[in-house]
């Protein structure tokens, strides 16, 4: 007896239509894949892996053979076209996000869900081919930086009311911080400018950066986050009246970098001298010992920043 097969075509065209729907339905999940963002949740440091080891569902035993594999997941996922982002996870936030959620710790699942909660409220680095050495300090820096700005943000908050005039203290040192910043930018004029602000909080030491270029024909541009972060602090040391300070680099094609700086006096940047700009930036901060001046650096006074900026003393 002869057997006949036709491989599933019944001479309809059922076969085509069931295969092309298949090879169609294929492609779409590859391309979903690629727009479907990831989010790898990254054990920047050897304290942090280790207490990771607690559980019996995370089977690394060793941080550097780990910190590869992270690199090899990146480099793949970027290759498929793929974006993906790192965030830091840290083994205490976790553990109390499982007790708070009732989850278990010692599941991927849990693991999953923190870095997506993470991911979409704290700070993340977009991968972009960077080796892992790099992409790590640029992890740290920018959770370190969000964790002074939500400490800041905390502290101006709670500041209440003016007890003489009832104006909320922390929002009036954010609008005098924000005025202050865009006149040293203003008058700072065309060029790279790099800003730090340091002030004393209750109990943190607050520092803030901030990098923004500026040509001839138009505003500074500012990076959105870096620069509420920079006003943020700044008004700390506005509303809490402490002694801090601001100093601005600013580098040009062609000319010495300069070197301007500022004093934080009762809610006002006070310029300091050339003089008082030269000491403080040639000595070392921890141990008062002289450092030597930059070549190519001229340090400058801090330059007026004029007197029409709205009033915030309380």
């Amino acid at each position: 007896m002869a057997h006949n097969r036709n491989n599933g075509n019944d001479g309809s065209g059922n076969h085509g239509r069931t295969a092309g729907y298949r090879r169609s339905a294929t492609s779409m999940r590859r391309t979903l894949r690629r727009e479907a963002p990831s989010t790898i949740g990254l054990l920047a440091d050897e304290q942090d892996f280790a207490a990771m080891r607690r559980y019996r569902t995370f089977t690394f035993d060793d941080h550097t053979v780990y910190l590869r594999q992270v690199e090899t997941l990146l480099k793949d996922l970027c290759a498929q076209g793929a974006h993906a982002t790192v965030a830091l996870f840290d083994p205490e936030e976790y553990a109390e996000f499982c007790a708070e959620s009732g989850l278990a710790p010692d599941d991927p699942a849990s693991r999953s869900r923190f870095t997506a909660e993470i991911a979409s409220a704290g700070a993340t680095v977009a991968y972009a081919g960077q080796p892992i050495d790099t992409l790590i300090p640029l992890l740290v820096g920018r959770a370190v930086r969000r964790a002074t700005w939500e400490y800041a943000t905390t502290l101006l908050a709670g500041l209440g009311p003016c007890a003489d005039c009832g104006q909320d203290v922390g929002h009036a040192a954010f609008d005098r911080a924000s005025h202050l910043l865009h006149r040293i930018l203003e008058t700072a004029g065309p060029g790279t400018h790099h800003l730090v602000c340091s002030t004393p909080a209750d109990q943190e030491h607050l520092l803030a950066v901030l990098h923004t270029e500026r040509d001839a024909a138009g505003p500074a541009r500012l990076e959105s986050e870096e620069g509420a972060e920079f006003v943020t602090v700044l008004a700390v040391g506005i509303a809490l009246e402490k002694p801090g300070g601001v100093v601005l680099r600013t580098s040009s094609p062609g000319a010495q970098d300069r070197v301007h700086g500022w004093r934080l006096i009762r809610g006002g940047l006070v310029p300091l001298s050339a003089g008082e700009v030269f000491s403080a930036y040639c000595t070392d901060a921890d141990t008062g010992e002289p450092v030597a001046p930059e070549s190519h650096v001229e340090y400058c006074a801090g330059f007026d920043l004029g007197a029409d900026e709205p009033e915030a003393h309380h």
